[in-house]
């Protein structure tokens, strides 16, 4: 599967973005998507992520403030991010996961939280 992401930009702090994942090229619905975020200087973090049936789990940074939601119809996942703090600046990536196979990444999207 191939996965391109969008949606990034700068935002002031209490802000909203939502990001968006697009899949081609397999069932997408076999999938776990996942976000990923990296902040400057610092390593790659998982964000959130939700299986195919729609499941979903956050890491504590995030809790409460964003959400991830997939169209299955559409190979579509998104990234809702709410109460936006200057500490989720971040290059977002969004990744498939299926057992057995090699992760996927899309090319990751700024963004930018001013306070």
């Amino acid at each position: 599967v191939q996965l391109q992401a969008s949606g990034g930009g700068l935002v002031q702090a209490g802000g909203s973005l939502r990001l968006s994942c697009a899949a081609t090229g397999s069932i997408f619905s076999n999938y776990i998507i996942n976000w990923y975020r990296r902040p400057p200087g610092k390593q790659r973090e998982l964000v959130a992520f939700i299986t195919g049936g729609g499941n979903t789990k956050y890491t504590d940074p995030v809790k409460g403030r964003f959400t991830i939601s997939r169209d299955n119809t559409r190979n579509m996942a998104y990234l809702q991010m709410n109460s936006l703090k200057p500490e989720d600046t971040a290059v977002y990536y969004c990744m498939a996961f299926r057992s057995g196979e090699n992760d996927s990444w899309g090319q990751g999207t700024l963004v930018t939280v001013s306070s």
